[in-house]
């Protein structure tokens, strides 16, 4: 599991920026916003927190949103309804990226050239032209190169600092797999469900269908009828929905995949209950909606095997003891750290 500041993720959230901007005192990370429900933002090099006295500013604040909303650009700024929440989250992000390089040099972790260097150079691959990667450093390091490989030697500190206390501690054995699994058994338990394909004949969308509504809209339906119960095949029944039914599942072959039973009505599940897979029902009416569904399969009530399960419960736990290590690491540095919001 790899921290998030890996060198391309830290640096590279910019470059999406970088066709944007123009190099000059005050840098417009976006170009104005064309409508209400997106903000553009401004970047000064202001400072916007301090920790423990070193200096964060809003370019790195910015840098962080883009990581947190890359559709940004595609949006041509931050949605409004999104963006204190987005501000908030990089903020904190910032400060604890800060919080972990300075306990890196507390334990006078260091890179060496070579690795710096090779680091450095995976990320200018990343670019599409020189010239892109030249216009990158001039916005985002004011021309430096130092700056850039000093930047770089930061991120690969903090990675460092974060495999040790994060990562590696994360790592999950079989065992505390199967004893999860064995601890939580009703977890495992799949209800009994149903697979199928609809294509249903709907009611106006105010629900208001007269009498003379209702009886145009069967007739309609008894000809889908006629047409799904001479289909074949999962395609041919899928290709039909797309083109007559009127509900939502339509559009994908009007798969509604598993469904448990609870979710159904009686109709449905009486219906279902008597047929076998492959099969068509018949024409069911729910209030003023007429359906007819092919039943894929019959999924009766059974336990998960742990062999089937195991892989992405592993990957599960991992990421939750991951998510509860990174949390209790930044509550200890920041129990010892001074924060200040400019």
């Amino acid at each position: 599991m790899k921290y998030k500041l890996s060198i391309c993720i830290l640096l590279m959230t910019t470059i999406a920026a970088v066709a944007q901007v123009a190099s000059h005192e005050t840098t417009p990370v976006l170009a104005p916003a064309t409508a209400t429900t997106t903000s553009p933002m401004q970047v000064n090099d202001k400072p916007v927190v301090r920790v423990n006295g070193a200096v964060l500013t809003d370019r790195d604040l910015v840098r962080e949103m883009f990581a947190i909303f890359p559709y940004a650009k595609q949006h041509n700024g931050f949605p409004k309804a999104q963006e204190a929440a987005i501000r908030q989250g990089a903020l904190e992000m910032i400060i604890f990226e800060e919080l972990v390089y300075q306990e890196a040099g507390r334990r006078k972790i260091t890179i060496s050239p070579a690795r710096l260097s090779q680091a450095e150079a995976d990320f200018r691959k990343q670019f599409n032209s020189p010239d892109q990667y030249q216009q990158y450093l001039q916005i985002e390091m004011h021309g430096s190169r130092q700056a850039l490989r000093k930047q770089i030697q930061r991120s690969l500190m903090i990675e460092q600092v974060l495999k040790g206390e994060v990562e590696e501690k994360s790592v999950v054995s079989l065992a505390e797999v199967k004893a999860y699994y064995d601890k939580n058994p009703t977890r495992f338990e799949q209800a009994e469900s149903f697979n199928f394909q609809s294509i249903s004949i709907l009611p106006p969308r105010d629900g208001k269908a007269s009498a003379d509504v209702v009886k145009e809209n069967r007739k309609r339906a008894e000809e889908a009828l006629r047409q799904a119960q001479a289909t074949k095949s999962y395609q041919e029944f899928g290709l039909l929905a797309e083109k007559i039914s009127e509900d939502d599942f339509r559009v994908n072959m009007g798969d509604h995949k598993a469904v448990s039973r609870e979710q159904l009505p009686p109709q449905f599940i009486q219906a279902a209950s008597a047929m076998q897979a492959g099969q068509v029902s018949g024409l069911i009416q729910i209030e003023n909606a007429f359906t007819i569904f092919r039943l894929n399969a019959h999924n009766p009530p059974r336990k998960q095997n742990l062999a089937d399960v195991k892989a992405n419960l592993r990957v599960e736990l991992q990421k939750s003891k991951y998510e509860r290590l990174r949390s209790n690491l930044a509550k200890s540095l920041r129990a010892k750290a001074k924060i200040e919001i400019v």
